[in-house]
């Protein structure tokens, strides 16, 4: 039954029962079809820390063990390979199809990704944390392992050979007396199942197919328009859905009168508590209806932009007694505001029920959580709802939630038809969380050899990652408040990180200034860490550091940092023409681990300079007494064209270090290597971002 066909306030709002997946040897190999298939037991997760995220969908719970099949090599030789990750436009899709081809020895085009279906995949946390490399990447790379020697022990009993003396290419297993095999004759009329063990992987050092270019997976289809993205799904029969909105942020709905609404042809009204919304045959008759109802909201009064930073501080605990500051003391106040993830694509969704299952559509970097959402709002067991993610244009963390996906799903349970829902770019821009506020407080002491001897720092409600400092200090202090937030806030691309890099880059600045030391020299001077020692060094090695002298109209900065395990180095160079700022040059050095696919990285870098600049110079979201006052492109500044530096790229490769990922850090170091440019050609430390 459609949980809708009755009244609404009946049901109770309780958990769905505990559902684990458990499919067996028969189950399997009916899903899959013969073959091979490599499977594991999923050990427990914890939930994402910012939206959600355990299977239950609450903070710190964790995901039950479920048995997951990761690769299945099929009669015919096919190789499919399933991850419960998201394709966001990052062309992690490129770089896990390299981890599988190099362990099992196949060509890129022999392999097939399904992504993101919580009905096929196994359980996962979500896209998230830039943990796809460091983690999925990794354990497909032993999945793979596992296949291959399968494969190898299955080739060595047809051929009763030594295993030893087999060797693997380009999907084929090779032995003695000139014999060989393709996978396809040796998985033919097998059905072997393999659980994940200690297979030796593929060194770096010894890597063909990762650590070189490959071309994007999907490419052609990309850019011919071909590709289809959770707003191009189409449905026999599907409706399209219209929500109303509130009058503000916080607003409790007075009254409603839907009449009009409901009469008009072809249109489906739902009204559940304070969800009202319309389906109808095409967005323009749903806008009509839209605007037929006739809706009273009952408001409150609420902070607005120009108190929030007193407002943030006002709500927090008070700091305790001020860490005592030996030296010379400097201190100093940054703010951030909020901003919009801003992403290609807007929230979007396309939900169908089939008597009690409902499936889903939708652009998310949560499935499982979102899953859990759709299964807690609808008072039914997560077996019952399918989440099945296309590639989404973008996310940059603004997409862990599964707000059109409800309300797709609520609207064709009261049409009793598909209904697909796309927001608004106005809706994106009020309804969805945004990157938080923050204020940060420093206070630091140097003494006049340039080292630091103290160091204290409170961040308001920004958030705690990044926080800690990499420069050798004997008396730190840091800390992380939080407080209350007059708007929604949640994940965005690095976190905090780059508003805790912001104001501890420019007070290294400020420290170097007091004691006349180059900024260069005194980081190198106050540095332990050789990872980030070495993309500082080699940042300000292609950037000609200190071979250019400063003006009025030209000022040099530097900046570093780390964050999700990757190393950052950036130097900018800005100009000063009648009192405004131009970004002109950009050189970030940056060091990840043993490098993947070196373009790809390449790419992710240069489209982390191009988003930071924005939060660096423009972006800022505008509010007052709970309504947005700029909620769309042409009142929101983002980076256009004409904004754009010249951007060079340093890797540094290290093939002893595992992985890592890097859709984050790269972001964090520009910010400040700007506001220390914009310093030394002005004189003026900027301390808010954004800093136009």
């Amino acid at each position: 039954m459609n949980p809708f066909e009755q009244e609404p306030e009946r049901y109770e709002l309780q958990a769905g029962p505990a559902y684990t997946f458990d499919l067996n040897r028969r189950d399997i190999f009916k899903l899959l079809g013969g073959g091979i298939v490599v499977l594991s037991i999923i050990a427990d997760a914890n939930a994402q820390e910012t939206g959600g995220g355990g299977r239950r969908g609450g903070p710190g719970q964790r995901a039950p063990q479920e048995i997951g099949a990761w690769l299945h090599i099929g009669e015919d030789g096919a190789v499919t390979v399933y991850t419960g990750k998201t394709e966001v436009g990052q062309n992690i899709r490129t770089s896990l199809t390299q981890v599988v081809c190099e362990e099992l020895r196949v060509p890129m085009g022999s392999v097939r990704l399904v992504m993101a279906d919580t009905d096929l995949t196994p359980f996962d946390g979500g896209t998230t944390g830039s943990r796809t490399t460091p983690d999925m990447a990794a354990r497909l790379r032993k999945v793979s392992a596992a296949a291959r020697e399968l494969l190898i022990d299955l080739a060595a009993k047809t051929w009763n050979a030594d295993r030893a003396a087999l060797s693997v290419a380009d999907g084929r297993i090779t032995g003695g007396s000139n014999r060989s095999i393709p996978y396809s004759q040796l998985t033919k009329g097998h059905k072997l199942m393999k659980s994940i063990d200690d297979a030796p992987t593929t060194p770096a050092q010894d890597w063909r197919v990762c650590g070189k270019p490959a071309a994007k997976v999907d490419g052609r289809a990309m850019v011919t328009g071909d590709h289809k993205f959770a707003s191009d799904i189409q449905l026999p029969g599907m409706l399209h859905g219209k929500v109303l909105r509130p009058a503000a942020f916080g607003a409790t709905l007075a009254s409603v009168d839907m009449r009009e609404a409901a009469a008009m042809p072809g249109v489906a009204v739902a009204h559940d508590g304070e969800f009202v919304g319309v389906a109808a045959p095409s967005e323009q008759a749903a806008s009509r209806a839209l605007a037929a109802i006739r809706a009273e909201w009952k408001t409150s009064a609420q902070p607005s932009g120009p108190e929030l930073f007193d407002y943030l501080k006002r709500k927090a605990d008070p700091v305790k007694e001020p860490l005592s500051i030996p030296g010379t003391a400097i201190r100093a106040s940054y703010t951030i505001a909020y901003i919009a993830h801003v992403p290609l694509e807007p929230r979007a969704a396309v939900a169908q029920w089939s008597g009690d299952k409902l499936t889903v559509w939708t652009g998310t970097q949560r499935p499982f959580g979102v899953r859990s959402e759709l299964a807690q709002a609808f008072r039914i067991p997560e077996n019952k709802v399918r989440v099945i993610v296309p590639d989404t244009g973008s996310g940059y963390g603004g997409k862990h939630t599964g707000e059109a996906a409800l309300e797709a799903a609520r609207l064709a349970a009261a049409a009793h038809k598909p209904v697909k829902l796309v927001w608004t770019r106005e809706e994106e821009f009020t309804w969805a969380y945004f990157r938080p506020a923050g204020v940060i407080d420093v206070a630091s002491g140097v003494d006049a050899d340039g080292i630091i001897t103290a160091w204290e720092f409170h961040n308001y409600n920004s958030g705690n990652s990044g926080i800690k400092t990499l420069y050798e200090i004997p008396n730190q202090r840091v800390e992380f408040h939080r407080t209350s937030s007059p708007l929604r806030q949640g994940s965005y691309r690095a976190l905090a990180s780059t508003a805790n890099h912001f104001a501890r880059e420019s007070h290294m600045d400020d420290m170097a200034h007091a004691v006349k030391i180059d900024p260069l020299e005194f980081r190198l001077k106050n540095l332990k860490d050789t990872r980030l020692r070495a993309v500082l060094q080699a940042a300000a090695e292609s950037f000609g550091w200190g071979k250019s002298k400063p003006s009025p109209e030209r000022g040099f900065g530097v900046a570093g940092g780390t964050e999700k395990g990757g190393y950052v180095a950036t130097c900018a160079e800005v100009a000063i023409q009648n009192g405004k700022v131009k970004v002109s040059r950009v050189v970030t050095a940056f060091e990840c681990g043993a490098i993947l696919n070196p373009d790809h990285l390449k790419n992710q870098i240069e489209g982390a300079m191009m988003m930071g600049l924005g939060g660096a110079m423009f972006e800022a979201i505008e509010f007052e007494n709970g309504k947005i006052l700029n909620p769309r492109l042409s009142k929101y500044r983002v980076p256009r064209f004409s904004d754009l530096p010249v951007i060079e790229t340093v890797l540094l490769d290290r093939k002893d270090l595992p992985s890592a990922g890097a859709g984050e850090s790269p972001l964090i170091a520009l910010a400040p290597a700007i506001g220390n440019a914009i310093f030394q050609a002005t004189g003026r430390r900027l301390r808010s971002l954004p800093m136009a």
